[in-house]
């Protein structure tokens, strides 16, 4: 038997770290996160040092809207909550009636001013298709409605439609529908203090017609709505201006369709 037979087995481990130390993905996210704020701080002071007081404030006032909401404003469920579009608290209002006279009433600078005039301008041109108990706008004459809210204000567009014309062929006499169209324009105007535009546009007329009354025709048909609007007790000192464009801006391609034979009633912005 050898001498060493009875010696103690001895089994050796070894033992295998997979990654340890600075090999782990531990701290990659923390040296990530701490690069991240040091770019962010970084692009913070370079905002602060590059930026004048005016642009830092539209910065600040874009992430915290400064828009009040005023005291009197339209809700409910529905359409305005089953009230009269024509009930003053349909629309959004400052408190006193109508938009702002004064921008510097408003907080937040002029792009916040803008939005909100675009808000209330769009509150108009909502009610003249309402929907509610008192509907101001039935099928029969809505189609001879254009409605769009641009740099001078809300432009709300009446125009002929072959079935259909606003007066009668070749005058400014007003047909029934125009002083229906007209009636339902001056409720909803009423709801603010907006001074209004009116501009006539016809059709170009065929060559052969002896005389070109193009000019006289629009001219004559914006006099008449300004007349109408007056009959409604709509106050004359808000009417700002009344223009006769002829046939110089047609809707489309076809410059002798009666669907250019229009007037625009234009809710000015505040300032034009």
């Amino acid at each position: 038997m050898r001498a060493n037979a009875n010696a103690p087995v001895i089994i050796k481990r070894v033992k295998k770290v997979s990654g340890g130390g600075h090999h782990g993905g531990a701290w990659k996210v923390a040296y990530a996160d701490f690069v991240t704020a040091m770019m962010a701080f970084f692009l913070l002071m370079w905002l602060l040092n590059a930026t004048t007081e005016k642009q830092r404030k539209g910065i600040a006032d874009y992430f915290s809207p400064t828009i009040p909401v005023t005291r009197v404003s339209g809700g409910g469920d529905g359409s305005f909550g089953g009230d009269s579009v024509f009930v003053e608290e349909t629309l959004s209002q400052t408190g006193n009636g109508g938009l702002p006279r004064d921008p510097t009433m408003q907080g937040g600078g002029a792009a916040a001013d803008v939005a909100m005039e675009d808000a209330h301008l769009e509150d108009v041109e909502k009610m003249l298709f309402a929907r509610s108990g008192d509907s101001m706008a039935s099928d029969g004459i809505a189609r001879h409605i254009v409605t769009r809210v641009t740099d001078e204000g809300l432009l709300v567009e009446l125009f002929d439609l072959p079935d259909a014309p606003l007066f009668e062929p070749g005058t400014s006499t007003p047909t029934g529908l125009l002083t229906e169209l007209v009636a339902m324009v001056v409720r909803v105007f009423a709801l603010v203090e907006n001074r209004v535009a009116i501009e006539g546009h016809v059709a170009t007329q065929p060559v052969v017609v002896k005389e070109n009354t193009a000019w006289p025709l629009s001219t004559n048909r914006a006099s008449q709505v300004r007349v109408m609007l007056e009959s409604e007790s709509f106050p004359p000192v808000r009417i700002d201006r009344v223009t006769g464009h002829a046939d110089r801006d047609p809707t489309g391609q076809n410059i002798m369709a009666v669907r250019n034979n229009r007037i625009e009633l234009i809710l000015l912005r505040h300032g034009h």
